[in-house]
């Protein structure tokens, strides 16, 4: 019997992982409690995504654990011990703006939560692979610092410029503002990787950019091109925040990051650090996915743009994932940014 921890498995990764592994044959055990509806309230829960999974798939098994509560984590883990084949630990509190409000829950869920489950994983479960969802917030500001350009519709960086092709894992996380989101993500970052080369378990850490895909359920404060696409349909407004609309990020379809673990599952490292994401190839800026969700949904956005940035928000990312596809050579995105969003636009329609 192989069997396959998910936590966080009602969100977008995490539902996409249950999916994944539950069709590789692992007998798979989802630990996600809902607080993103608590977080960002009724367009946050995820519920309807559980229900979906427990209906879909025999081999899925349901617990509504908080990954804080160490005892009731250890009952899962005692019970299955080296059964447990891989872990991706996707739980999270997402939001910088959000965790200003509560930095003692943000970082109780990001940090300690990270804790409780890499310990439970050296005790019980040592040769299992264990998975992290890192993020890009753990570079903090320092993206910021780079030399743009500003062309009609997006910030850039010209070509000659050695980050053209997007940011590496050889970017510092030191001296920059992270908020502190940032801050409680890059620890859970660290944690995985010390238990990776220190103590000796498989560990990945995915340092993602945007991820999306139709199962995700965006809010305004996580969940960039979902949330977009919501307020498009619904014909509400749309509120941009800073940088004249004209901030870059790559987008990544959540199917493409799963098949990236399952790469690393196949041939694992230990503490081994991948940024992650869709690349320049499915990079845009805000405006960009407004043109480009206006062509496909045939209704134009009303949208303002706000003058003030949110606090620690990148003008300019986009993941360099060379590293990853020199280690795993076969693995190749599916999803085209326009591909990704047809296929929310058709769900969410």
């Amino acid at each position: 019997m192989s069997i396959a921890i998910v936590t966080g498995s009602s969100g977008l990764v995490g539902s996409e992982a249950v999916e994944f592994l539950s069709r590789k044959g692992f007998d798979v055990i989802g630990i996600d409690n809902n607080f993103r509806k608590y977080f960002f309230g009724k367009n946050g829960d995820t519920n309807w995504r559980k229900d979906q999974l427990i209906k879909k798939f025999k081999n899925f098994t349901h617990f509504n654990f908080d990954i804080r509560d160490f005892d009731k984590l250890k009952k899962i883990f005692l019970k299955n011990k080296k059964n447990i084949k891989i872990i991706i630990h996707a739980a999270a509190q997402p939001s910088h703006d959000w965790a200003t409000k509560e930095p003692i829950t943000d970082f109780s869920i990001n940090a300690i939560g990270t804790l409780n489950i890499l310990e439970l994983t050296k005790l019980y479960a040592y040769e299992a692979i264990f998975i992290l969802v890192s993020t890009n917030k753990v570079y903090g500001d320092t993206p910021n610092k780079l030399n743009f350009i500003e062309l009609k519709n997006r910030w850039e960086l010209k070509k000659k410029d050695k980050l053209f092709k997007g940011i590496n894992e050889t970017m510092t996380i030191d001296n920059s503002l992270h908020s502190l989101f940032g801050v409680s993500k890059c620890s859970a970052d660290l944690l995985a990787q010390e238990y990776g080369k220190n103590i000796g378990l498989k560990t990945g850490i995915f340092r993602a950019g945007c991820i999306s895909g139709p199962n995700h359920s965006g809010a305004e404060l996580h969940g960039f091109l979902n949330y977009l696409v919501q307020v498009n349909l619904k014909k509400k407004k749309y509120s941009i925040y800073g940088y004249k609309g004209k901030q870059v990020r790559d987008n990544m379809h959540s199917y493409d990051l799963i098949n990236s673990f399952w790469h690393f599952f196949k041939s694992p490292r230990n503490g081994e650090v991948y940024n992650i994401g869709g690349s320049r190839e499915n990079s845009c800026s805000i405006l960009e996915a407004i043109s480009i969700i206006e062509n496909i949904s045939n209704i134009e956005m009303n949208y303002k743009i706000n003058v003030k940035n949110r606090l620690g928000d990148h003008q300019w990312y986009i993941s360099d994932i060379q590293k990853f596809k020199n280690h795993y050579k076969k693995f190749s995105l599916k999803y085209s940014l326009k591909a990704i969003i047809q296929e929310i636009i058709e769900l969410k329609s």
